[in-house]
């Protein structure tokens, strides 16, 4: 039991210490108007057009959380959107220049940050696919409970 507290505490702590990452870069780069939940959206979007359920329906989003950060980036220029033809009550949304600019700006950090784990002896490719998969069975075991016990 404990160990399973500290491994809670952990995914915690470790989602809380990417955003101050992120906010960090962008910091570093003068980029302030953008928050660094903001700036992972636009990374996760990538080049794809996507509404905001299927965002939530990913796992990455809550659906209140989602929306008022599209709506925000749509004021801000870093992503177009526009109602679906077949249900009008759907916005489709995906990046504009600006927008991927900003997703560039998060790979690179990603990808430094990739590198310098693995040429500092922190985590090689090994170790990253250790950990991802142990928690993509956590991850399959938490939304068994969620989806067969309730």
């Amino acid at each position: 039991m404990a160990n399973y507290l500290e491994a809670l505490s952990l995914v915690e702590r470790l989602h809380r210490l990417l955003l101050d990452v992120i906010k960090d870069e962008f910091e570093r780069v003068g980029v302030l108007e953008i928050n660094a939940v903001q700036a992972l959206l636009l990374f996760n979007i990538g080049d794809n057009e996507v509404t905001a359920g299927e965002l939530k329906s990913r796992g990455y989003y809550q659906g209140s959380n989602v929306s008022y950060n599209l709506k925000k980036l749509v004021d801000m220029g870093y992503m177009h959107h526009q109602r679906c033809e077949i249900d009008r009550r759907s916005v489709r949304v995906r990046l504009t220049q600006r927008g991927r600019e900003i997703r560039d700006v998060v790979a690179e950090l990603f990808m430094r940050h990739a590198e310098g784990l693995q040429s500092r002896g922190v985590l090689g490719p090994d170790g990253i696919e250790e950990i991802t998969s142990a928690l993509k069975r956590v991850e399959r075991y938490w939304t068994d409970q969620i989806r067969y016990i309730y």
